[in-house]
């Protein structure tokens, strides 16, 4: 039943927040995107250590 919650709420955020980023037309740099795009695969490896770690340890 909470699994169901979850996905309500997130599919209700999706479709409230889409269209107010639409509507702001915000434009993001070049550098901005290659500054976040080399910070995405050190969370990620990070998220999966601390998830490892999580596991052995329960």
């Amino acid at each position: 039943m909470n699994v169901f919650l979850l996905l309500i709420g997130l599919f209700v955020a999706l479709v409230v927040i889409i269209p107010l980023i639409e509507k702001s037309g915000a434009r993001v740099s070049n550098e901005t995107t290659n500054k976040v795009a080399r910070l995405i695969w050190p969370l990620v490896m990070a998220s999966l250590v601390i998830s490892l770690i999580y596991q052995l340890t329960r």
